[in-house]
């Protein structure tokens, strides 16, 4: 079985005009909300394999900031350049490229793909995701290769203003 966690990024902040969408950092509601989601996700006893995180400035603050609640050494994260831009189907490959000696993934990304992605794979409906948002879902398969919607669970769907 495989099971796959997406991970929305936590909120960011507009207020530096003169950095680039992809450097934005999070802003003060983001970094209290990723280590939020990052214990709510440790209080599951979540044990993830590998996290792929988009390059992205907000992204990588977010997954980092999960890892550290879930006890999961950063210098073991994987940032993927390709995340940030990238369509459903575009995520879609690079989970399927993903070693299956890993069980447990986590894809860190942006919206609206990752929301459409977790539509494109769960077979219950999600709404669109909202900043440090999860969706967990468990496949049937041996492979990420042939993770899709027909071998899939919701097993949750968890974000920040669940917990206020």
């Amino acid at each position: 079985m495989k099971t796959l966690y997406l991970l929305r990024h936590a909120k960011s902040s507009w207020n530096f005009e003169e950095l680039s969408d992809h450097d934005r950092p999070l802003n003060n509601r983001g970094r209290h909300d990723a280590p939020l989601i990052g214990r709510e996700l440790l209080s599951r006893d979540i044990e993830l394999d590998l996290i792929i995180s988009s390059s992205a400035v907000r992204a990588l603050t977010t997954a980092s900031l999960v890892a550290k609640e879930l006890d999961y050494e950063t210098s073991r994260m994987v940032i993927d350049e390709n995340i940030y831009g990238a369509s459903k189907e575009e995520l879609y490959r690079i989970i399927q490229k993903t070693s299956d000696a890993v069980d447990s993934l986590m894809l860190v990304g942006h919206n609206p793909d990752i929301s459409d992605l977790a539509n494109m794979l769960s077979p219950e409906h999600i709404v669109d995701m909202p900043t440090a948002a999860v969706v967990s879902l468990r496949f049937t398969c041996l492979s990420w290769k042939e993770i899709n919607q027909e071998n899939a669970a919701l097993l949750f769907y968890d974000f920040p203003k669940n917990h206020k």
